[in-house]
């Protein structure tokens, strides 16, 4: 069981400290999304998730150094 975050320990909270690369969860059409620098909308999320659909969890590689 994973203890809970103390978010005092938190200067501040980013959209980047919401994304996930993969390593520890799946990445999602959002996060795919915000790691473009975009805001979420229906068109995008569903670009999206084609693009993980045929790249899989490397398409977040075009985003993230």
């Amino acid at each position: 069981m994973t203890e809970p975050i103390d978010e005092s320990k938190w200067a501040w909270k980013t959209a980047d400290s919401c994304l996930h690369t993969g390593s520890e969860h799946m990445i999602d059409p959002e996060d795919l999304v915000m790691a473009s620098g975009r805001e979420p909308t229906p068109a995008r999320l569903e670009k999206a998730r084609k693009l993980l659909e045929e790249h899989g969890p490397a398409a977040v590689e075009r985003y993230l150094p």
